[in-house]
């Protein structure tokens, strides 16, 4: 417990949070559900913006601290999104179902709901079958349950296999990145009973919720992606305090070392690895329904790249730097992407910044790495750092003093 006050009360746990809670409220207050001029889209999109800031917090777990640099852990995010994107898919259609039956002058067996089920979410890739994956869909406590248990048992298999044989360094990335692959590649695929390159859609609609205004809905996954993001840091920002902390900062800098004093290096490497995949589920579990629909392409090896590279130019190693990050490259992003940045007409050439953005990111990355190590999180560094006192004064005053 005093652990916890301790961690609290860190000065950086203080600003993060308090700026989250003035941010939140404002955005609540302004957004269109309580009739002010922020559009729902804009809501969606800053909601959406504090869940990518929650999984560069994980890779900031696992990269910044430990020393790990997993090029999977968006695929991780995306699993989360596929476990609760399962239950609202099914139960809206099972609804829509049941609904087109009411007026059926027999009432439709439950074998014959459930085949008009399949037709509807299977027929866009040829099916009418529901997989065995999909038998838990119509329970929300129960995916609910798999948005953790999936990430977390696929991490720490794969942890429990790599780890082991103390594959390290670049070699270990590969094999992360080829994890990300292999799992992308097999959700492309009809047969995968997810739908394939469809993927899920529609997630925006909440089962039971049909009559609730999408900007009233925006705001409670606004706040939910809130509220997970400030538990996110304060709980990371526990782990990284105390001895838990200094033994994966050990293992990051040395880790010949750490397990030549008797830490089970394999062990705590695991465990960060695994926490953070779940990290990374519950964030992909709330990015998902604002964003209306997940297919494959959103697990692809080039997201966790990216999100290396956003935690990178936040600073690496400094929470705060990953949300820095996190949140600046995606508001970014956005702004460039969707049209807003105005294209630039050099005579010979027009520069469209929908088309020269991800050059703009990779320079980006590029001149951080080289110039600044410590990302958009050192200036802070630089702003707290006590001025230096001169010593020249002091050598006059004696001097005075000696005559």
């Amino acid at each position: 417990m005093m652990r916890t006050r301790s961690v609290i009360y860190q000065p950086h746990v203080i600003v993060v949070l308090s700026l989250l809670v003035v941010f939140t409220v404002a955005i609540v207050s302004f957004s269109e559900a309580a009739g002010g001029f922020l559009s729902t889209s804009l809501v969606k999109t800053l909601g959406m913006t504090l869940c990518l800031c929650l999984v560069a917090i994980a890779m900031d777990l696992v990269w910044g601290y430990t020393g790990i640099l997993s090029l999977g852990h968006f695929a991780f995010f995306g699993l989360g999104g596929y476990m609760i994107g399962m239950w609202l898919m099914y139960a809206r259609t099972e609804q829509i179902v049941i609904e087109a039956a009411a007026g059926a002058p027999l009432p439709p067996t439950p074998q014959e709901i459930q085949d008009a089920i399949g037709t509807q979410i299977f027929g866009v890739v040829g099916g009418s079958d529901i997989p065995a994956i999909w038998m838990f869909a119509g329970s929300l406590p129960i995916q609910l349950l798999l948005v953790v248990l999936v990430p977390g048992v696929l991490a720490l298999i794969f942890g429990w296999l790599a780890f082991r044989s103390r594959v390290t360094g670049v070699y270990l990335s590969i094999l992360t990145q080829a994890l990300t692959l292999a799992l992308s590649l097999y959700l492309f695929q009809n047969e995968n009973g997810l739908r394939g390159n469809n993927g899920l859609s529609g997630l925006q609609i909440i089962p039971g919720a049909e009559d609730v205004p999408q900007s009233r809905i925006s705001v409670y996954f606004f706040v939910a992606s809130a509220v997970a993001l400030g538990l996110g840091y304060v709980l990371s920002a526990w782990l990284v305090s105390g001895k838990f902390g200094s033994i994966i900062r050990g293992i990051r800098d040395d880790e010949a070392r750490v397990r030549f004093l008797g830490y089970s290096v394999e062990h705590y490497k695991l465990f960060v690895f695994t926490l953070t995949a779940v990290i990374a589920g519950v964030a992909g579990a709330l990015y998902y329904p604002q964003a209306g629909i997940i297919n494959p392409a959103e697990m692809a090896p080039i997201a966790s790249i990216y999100l290396a590279v956003w935690v990178a130019i936040g600073g690496r190693g400094r929470l705060y730097g990953a949300v820095i990050g996190a949140a600046f490259v995606s508001l970014l992003s956005t702004w460039f992407t969707g049209g807003r940045a105005p294209d630039i007409n050099l005579g010979f050439y027009t520069i469209h910044w929908v088309d020269w953005w991800q050059v703009l990111l990779g320079l980006s990355f590029v001149v951080i790495t080289v110039y600044a190590p410590k990302g958009i999180a050192g200036i802070f560094d630089v702003l707290s750092r006590p001025a230096k006192t001169s010593a020249r004064p002091v050598k006059t005053a004696e001097k005075a003093r000696a005559s």
